[in-house]
């Protein structure tokens, strides 16, 4: 390995001055207080993420049309991160799929690491810089893809590695930190800085900054999803019916968006192998699977769009029968 992909805590990369690691003198008390003092504190702490992300809207807002862009042109979208940003990271990426049907592969979560990383501390692996460029040769990453980095430092190696590995190959780079000016922002085409300051545990970004990034990150996939069109207004037609919850909440969407009743909306999932989005069309719109999915897919996969085409296709029909 060679000495510059595995990078220790030297000359610029100092953690000392980093906002992150800012040492808070009014709590240097906190191993006084009580179970009472703690939780009001903790909890009342945690306003500074939500701030932090609310004076990011406009970067954020610049990370979701980047990355919409990447994906209404048929690329991936790719996170990567460390430690507590790594996990954060795999766990949207891994949820896009159940709530918003993202099929296999198009949403993917790399944490330094590997796997293993996700229940059992693997600091270490963060430390290399090269290792974070093959893992994004691992991904197939192309610059059709979106890459979203996530590192509270803004100067993790691992992270810094596959930024830079993104940027080469033309990708959409979104960096999220919770520092101002850091490495990584200088490495990506959208930087979002969520700067929580200090935290209760000096350096524990598992706290505020872990807190912002995952609402930052929230915000970023699910405003992504509903410019593509996986909702209906703010019903999750896209949701996969893969377990009786899931399934009770299917008959529901079908029945608000159409007003056929629960019993029809069960009978038109069925006929729709409980694709959601295709069972509610069916409904509204009296046609079959084949016909409802051809509809839906000239519609660009958007139900409002394909129930109108719909409305306009029965209202012409009526008109030729007068």
């Amino acid at each position: 390995m060679s000495s510059a992909g595995r990078l220790g805590p030297g000359p610029g990369l100092s953690l000392g001055g980093l906002t992150t690691e800012e040492v808070r003198q009014d709590l240097a008390e906190l191993d006084l207080m009580g179970p009472g003092e703690l939780v009001a504190l903790l909890t009342g702490d945690s306003r500074r993420a939500l701030d932090a992300v609310v004076r990011a809207v406009p970067t954020i807002t610049a990370a979701v049309e980047l990355v919409y862009e990447r994906l209404s042109g048929g690329g991936r979208l790719i996170y990567v991160g460390a430690g507590t940003a790594g996990r954060l990271a795999v766990l949207d990426a891994a949820e896009l799929g159940p709530t918003f049907n993202v099929p296999e592969g198009e949403a993917l979560g790399v944490i330094a690491g590997g796997d293993r990383a996700l229940r059992h501390p693997a600091e270490g692996a963060e430390d290399d810089a090269d290792a974070g460029a093959a893992a994004m040769d691992d991904t197939r990453l192309s610059g059709a893809d979106a890459l979203l980095a996530v590192s509270a430092s803004g100067r993790t190696p691992f992270v810094l590695g596959a930024a830079r590995r993104g940027r080469a190959l033309g990708c959409g780079t979104v960096g999220l930190t919770a520092n101002r000016g850091s490495a990584l922002a200088a490495e990506v085409d959208v930087a979002i800085e969520l700067v929580v300051g200090g935290e209760v545990v000096a350096g524990s970004s598992r706290l505020n900054a872990g807190t912002a990034q995952k609402i930052a990150l929230n915000t970023i996939s699910t405003a992504v999803m509903v410019l593509l069109g996986k909702t209906y207004g703010n019903l999750m037609v896209d949701v996969r019916a893969t377990n009786a919850k899931l399934r009770d909440r299917a008959v529901r969407i079908v029945d608000g968006v159409t007003g056929v009743g629960p019993e029809l909306a069960a009978e038109a999932l069925g006929a729709a192998g409980w694709d959601v989005k295709l069972a509610a069309l069916v409904a509204a719109s009296g046609l079959g699977p084949d016909d409802a999915r051809a509809l839906l897919a000239s519609a660009g996969g958007r139900l409002r769009t394909a129930l109108e085409q719909a409305g306009r296709e029965r209202k012409r029909a009526q008109n030729s029968h007068e």
